[in-house]
């Protein structure tokens, strides 16, 4: 008899309908042979389902079962197809009726005994299912959750495939799982650390607040103990809270890597990965045979922090060129070629030098020239570049780590960024792009108009920096948003030699220090 079963596979971070065809033939040598570009984790499924089904107490006679899964030329990986496979085995040997699982999508692995183990990329099934207009979706408990994030699709927990089969049987019941979007939407916004607990370092928090407002990324350079990682983990507290949309994404991307937490639906937080700096480039960029997501796509709508910065290997700094331009990491293998999107706020941390006191005026630096010059060779100019501030950290004084508090707290920081975003939305409406980070060509000419006396005070800029064309738009970028901070229509001079006091390692190299 033959049996259809619904299910999905992964492209990417979204999902594409599986249909896995189940033929069961009592004459002939019995055997089990499964068709359809199934890796490895599929194949050794048919183990873990023969032993399910025993330990379960259903009975598939001696046959000769051929499964199809189609569309058979794109790969298929992963446990998620236990389940349905199980299923269709029981309707394929008439234990049950094939039309009882029309119209249902299932998921889930199986364990020995029958009980069903949680898989990842739930959330893009979910999504698909919707789509296809389906009567619900089978999921093992701890995905139900996730699966619930999307409106108007009935999803059913199961914990076992003999409670999934009496379920789609009519034998028992089982309500549709309901998540509460509401109630964890209102929680957003609520972060244990603040910068009102940052005493000091007023540059440091002004250079935050222009990256956040402009989407800019940020590199911090100062001696040991300063407060550079501190800063930055402070900065998911002051970026604009998630648009419902946004987190759908960040959330589809933590589905497939398998880092969505069973009880998180939905990620609701601006994520901040800090990978150590021994991270491969495939760990940072994402790949393997079947790629997955990286860092920098775990990174996604938030802050990816390189702490360290110059310890990390020069090549896996080099993979995160196209990230930062692009928005997203497509990642090329013999098997398949996909994109991941990695639109993140790029923040660094290093000292100045191997030892780390250059420039501290309480510590003598041991460094020689050619130690600090190799130091910072580890970072190219072209992903210099691509950072659009740099700015110094130096050790707080005393006078400061005296007072109770910062003077400046992340509510206020984040209430002029949101207003400085807004005033961007509105005016790239309908262009191609979002935020002064993305400004470039005529958009770049026509938001960065400058008068003459301003193109003079560039121009000499230019010349005794030594700046590169893409550090010249940088600072235009720069400069538009401070601009916008200030509530001004057009940029001036101040805002100009602010944005170039922002890039630290411009006027370090241009006036030979």
């Amino acid at each position: 008899m033959l049996a259809n079963v619904l299910t999905t596979a992964l492209l990417g971070i979204d999902a594409y309908t599986v249909r896995i065809e189940v033929d069961l033939t009592r004459s002939g040598v019995p055997a089990f042979v499964m068709v359809g570009l199934a890796e490895g984790a599929v194949k050794e499924s048919k183990e873990r389902i023969f032993s399910a089904l025993k330990n379960s107490g259903f009975r598939v006679p001696p046959s000769r079962i051929t499964v199809n899964l189609a569309p058979a030329d794109i790969r298929k990986e992963g446990s998620t197809y236990d389940l349905p496979l199980a299923v269709g085995l029981l309707a394929a040997s008439e234990y049950m009726d094939p039309e009882l699982i029309s119209g249902f999508f299932l998921a889930g692995e199986l364990s020995l005994y029958g009980e069903l183990k949680p898989v990842s990329g739930v959330l893009p099934m979910a999504i698909q299912a919707q789509k296809e207009g389906m009567r619900g979706l089978i999921v093992p408990e701890e995905n139900a959750a996730e699966a619930a994030v999307v409106q108007g699709l009935s999803v059913y927990p199961v914990r076992s495939l003999q409670q999934a089969v009496r379920f789609l049987c009519g034998e028992e019941t089982i309500a549709a799982y309901h998540y509460d979007i509401a109630d964890l939407w209102a929680s957003r916004g609520e972060f244990a650390l603040d910068f009102s607990e940052v005493k000091g370092q007023e540059h440091g928090k002004r250079a935050i607040e222009i990256a956040a407002a402009g989407g800019h990324n940020l590199l911090f350079m100062g001696p040991p103990g300063s407060g550079k990682t501190m800063l930055a983990k402070r900065i998911p507290t002051v970026l604009p809270l998630l648009e419902f949309q946004e987190a759908l994404e960040v959330t589809k991307i933590y589905s497939v890597a398998g880092q969505l937490r069973p009880e998180t639906g939905l990620v609701t937080e601006r994520p901040f990965r800090s990978p150590h700096h021994t991270i491969s480039d495939v760990g940072l960029i994402g790949g393997g045979q079947y790629p997955r997501p990286g860092e920098v796509s775990l990174g996604h709508r938030g802050v990816l922090f390189l702490d360290e910065m110059a310890e990390f290997k020069k090549h896996v700094l080099e993979v995160l060129r196209q990230p930062i331009e692009d928005g997203e990491v497509t990642i090329s293998r013999a098997a398949v070629s996909l994109s991941y999107p990695a639109d993140f706020m790029l923040v660094a941390a290093m000292n100045p030098c191997p030892c780390g006191y250059r420039f501290d005026e309480f510590h003598p630096c041991t460094c020689t020239p050619k130690q600090i010059q190799r130091y910072h060779a580890r970072l190219s100019g072209p992903l210099m570049d691509r950072i659009d501030l740099q700015v110094e950290v130096p050790a707080v004084p005393y006078k400061d780590l005296r007072e109770d508090s910062g003077a400046l707290d992340s509510q206020t920081m984040r209430e002029r960024i949101e207003t400085t975003r807004s005033l961007q939305r509105q005016r790239y409406q309908g262009l191609p792009c979002g935020a002064n980070s993305e400004l470039s060509g005529r958009w770049l000419q026509r938001f960065c108009a400058l008068s003459e006396a301003e193109h003079d005070f560039l121009e000499q800029a230019v010349k005794k920096l030594g700046l590169s064309a893409r550090a010249h738009t940088r600072v235009l970028r720069i400069s538009r948003t401070i601009a916008d901070l200030a509530g001004a229509e057009s940029i001036d001079t101040s805002h100009l030699a602010e944005a170039i006091n922002l890039r630290f390692m411009d006027r370090e190299n241009g006036t030979g220090v």
